[in-house]
């Protein structure tokens, strides 16, 4: 029986320290996410926590991905998403605009820090927005009572209002600090994806618990539980989900590729048949959040013309209403745009890699086809026609919370603590990293000799 090369993880003084490192870091950034945003007011954060509906799946959705920052409204109540956002800006930028393109071909390394200084500008006012805007939207999901007292730009309200976005622009900024300190010291390149999977992770134990007992939000002081159905329902579907997932993560289209045989010496070796494994969801989670940013983006600027009492305010209204989370369409809006975005994010990454030009500088091609632009183009058809599954998936995980929230509600339950584990893009991005930890570990354990091929 071929025992585990695991079994050495600890043995090695390199590995074991990276860990160490990284399970430090990630205790610093869980320890800085219960620090409350000044000025809170926990009554109304409470009441947020409360919210069902539309509203409560959006609310519990940016919950789960911060790791119950936005539950407690603590510093890292944004996580490191303004980051990401900014991120795929920019990547959506290069192929449009040709000093980009070229910048990021001619010196790959240099494009890569010219991305990464510019990632980070752009986060700012990314954040910034990010903030006020977040503040907003719960205040008028509340009724207008403010989960920041004395929120404003007038008066006295002035100092703690800005008080607080600063301070939740510099947790974001904190947080993206500790995922490159990990990228650099800890884990190679898994910084900001440990430092979302820790707060997805960390939800799970206090969604389980209020699934066995809860505060009644109808009868204060009573309390409440999940009907056993829904528990059989909610784990069916959670292991349904995870398997989909891994499936669909897995999923491959294999393109044969001829390599020219080499000469050694006076001989000509014969041609190499190979394959081009072409990904079902090449895209990762990234639509989902794209999807989500594009989606609140329409609330977030509305709800700044709530007040007014003209046709600008009637009009700030209703776009806040449907693009908020409260309507029938909201879900049906946000599988749309998933599967928009997954074909184009795709197209976009596809593009870049630019298979055909690699091959014919390898001397490969693909039989039947002809070298170059052909190849690429023959190519990029056979990605869109695999990508077809994998987005259809995507948004139907995405929206995997609003569909259950409709089949409880035909059996007249609105209040299952365990959607919160139905948080199917928080599912994408658990199973996504701990693949590409064991993958990473198990290539460390290789590089530093431990190997059972090898010491066996």
């Amino acid at each position: 029986m071929k025992r585990s090369s695991w079994r050495y993880l600890w043995k090695s003084e390199d590995i074991r320290n990276k860990l160490l490192i990284t399970l430090l870091l990630l205790a610093v950034y869980r320890f800085v996410a219960n620090v409350p945003v000044p000025g809170l007011d926990h009554a109304a954060v409470k009441q947020l926590s409360q919210l069902t509906g539309a509203g409560g799946n959006l609310v519990g959705l940016l919950d789960l991905l911060s790791g119950g920052a936005v539950s407690k409204f603590s510093v890292l109540a944004m996580g490191v998403y303004p980051y990401i956002t900014a991120q795929i800006i920019l990547q959506l930028l290069t192929p449009v605009i040709p000093a980009l393109e070229r910048k990021m071909k001619d010196d790959p390394r240099e494009g890569r820090i010219w991305m990464e200084k510019w990632t980070v500008i752009l986060t700012i006012p990314m954040a910034l927005l990010s903030a006020f805007g977040q503040i907003n939207i719960f205040n008028q999901m509340l009724g207008g009572r403010s989960v920041i007292l004395h929120f404003g730009f007038t008066g006295e309200n002035l100092l703690p209002t800005l008080t607080a976005i600063i301070t939740m622009v510099a947790g974001t900024m904190f947080g993206i600090w500790i995922g490159q300190l990990i990228s650099e010291f800890g884990l190679r390149n898994q910084g900001l994806s440990l430092i979302i999977f820790s707060g997805i992770v960390s939800r799970f134990p206090e969604t389980i618990a209020q699934m066995v007992r809860r505060s009644d939000p109808v009868n204060p002081g009573q309390f409440i539980s999940d009907p056993w159905w829904a528990f059989i329902i909610i784990f069916v579907v959670f292991i349904v989900t995870i398997f989909g997932i891994v499936y669909m993560q897995l999923g491959r289209r294999n393109v044969p590729v001829m390599f020219p045989g080499r000469r050694v010496g006076n001989r000509m070796s014969m041609p190499v048949r190979s394959q081009l494994p072409l990904m079902i969801n090449m895209a990762g989670m990234i639509p989902i959040i794209f999807a989500q940013s594009f989606i609140t983006f329409p609330a977030i600027l509305s709800s700044f013309f709530l007040n007014k009492t003209n046709w600008v305010g009637k009009a700030a209204n209703w776009v806040y209403r449907n693009f908020g989370g409260d309507t029938w369409w909201y879900p049906i809006m946000f599988f749309v745009l998933v599967v928009l975005f997954c074909y184009f994010y795709t197209d976009v990454l596809f593009a870049q890699q630019d298979y055909g030009e690699n091959l014919k500088k390898q001397g490969a091609q693909i039989p039947g086809v002809v070298r170059g632009k052909p190849t690429q183009d023959y190519l990029t058809r056979v990605q869109r026609r695999i990508t077809l599954p994998g987005a259809f998936f995507l948004g139907i995980i995405a929206v995997l919370p609003y569909i259950m929230t409709g089949v409880f509600k035909l059996f007249g339950e609105t209040n299952i603590a365990g959607l919160g584990l139905m948080q199917a893009s928080g599912l994408l991005i658990v199973v996504g990293t701990v693949r590409e930890i064991i993958q990473l570990i198990e290539t460390e354990l290789r590089m530093h000799g431990y190997d059972d091929r090898l010491i066996n």
